[in-house]
């Protein structure tokens, strides 16, 4: 049994952040021939509810880079490595000491709700209006975050400076791991998402692997965080866009996301 993932951005999703109709056709035809296949992202499943529906992703998703499963056909949610009170505290005081507004994410019985302090800067409000408003989440302040909340993961935007003074602050720090990339927004600004060090896409992948009997798995992504599930993948492959590391890891390099790269490759391998 074959058994794909497909990280999303810069890798299945083309510059619009969307799965091309192309790209469409290609998962039907997949599906057609009972080629397993999934997604394995760093996106939380709110911001990826909208892009992943409708195009037959019915196996098991892994999101947040393996903190969060959601099964479609059971309807169900499971967590891994959730973040802890003090990692909290740690992640939200290191972006509050450098002025950047701190979100951070919880589930809870499947109602998404995102706590934050005050919104200092233009790019914040923007993120808050033209995309959480748009969403299922529910925005309450910081200080009304439980305890006790089960915290999948904390996001953050702004200056690329600040930013990256965060992402080395918290990558020294031995329970938490930082991803950071350009923001969409402008080039003076990133974007960086903090979840817990043991979390990672290859465990996820490796755990789905068991549970639905693969025998070859093929795994398509881009960046740092799908280093993991290369390293237990029997196939791995980066589209042209993908950083050095990632293309130095992989058994061959594709197409650019932007051009339809991984679906033309699909149709190719599986002689769709």
């Amino acid at each position: 049994m074959d058994l794909i993932f497909f990280d999303l951005d810069g890798t299945l999703l083309n510059a619009s952040s969307e799965i091309s109709p192309f790209t469409r056709e290609t998962l039907g035809l997949l599906r057609d021939k009972d080629i397993a296949y999934t997604v394995a992202t760093g996106r939380s499943l709110l911001s990826a509810k909208k892009i992943v529906e409708g195009h037959f992703f019915e196996l098991p998703h892994i999101y947040n880079n393996g903190v969060t499963i959601w099964d479609p056909a059971k309807q169900a949610l499971s967590f891994d490595n959730l973040l802890e009170h003090s990692e909290i505290e740690d992640v939200v005081n290191a972006a509050l000491t450098h002025g950047i507004t701190p979100f951070v994410n919880t589930i809870e019985n499947h109602q998404h709700f995102i706590y934050h302090s005050q919104v200092r800067h233009p790019i914040e409000k923007e993120l808050i209006e033209k995309y959480f408003s748009r969403t299922d989440a529910k925005l309450l302040p910081l200080e009304a975050l439980p305890k006790n909340s089960d915290v999948t993961n904390i996001s953050m935007i702004g200056d690329n400076k600040k930013v990256a003074s965060i992402w080395n602050e918290i990558n020294e720090h031995p329970h938490l791991i930082a991803y950071s990339g350009p923001a969409h927004e402008g080039r003076n600004n990133s974007w960086m998402d903090v979840h817990h060090r043991l979390a990672n896409k290859g465990s996820a992948v490796n755990n789905l692997k068991v549970d639905l009997g693969a025998s070859n798995v093929i795994c398509f992504g881009d960046g740092e965080n799908d280093l993991s599930m290369f390293e237990l993948a029997d196939e791995c492959y980066a589209p042209d866009n993908a950083k050095p590391q990632v293309k130095s890891k992989a058994n061959a390099v594709i197409g650019h996301n932007h051009d339809d790269g991984i679906a033309h490759f699909l149709r190719e391998r599986f002689s769709l």
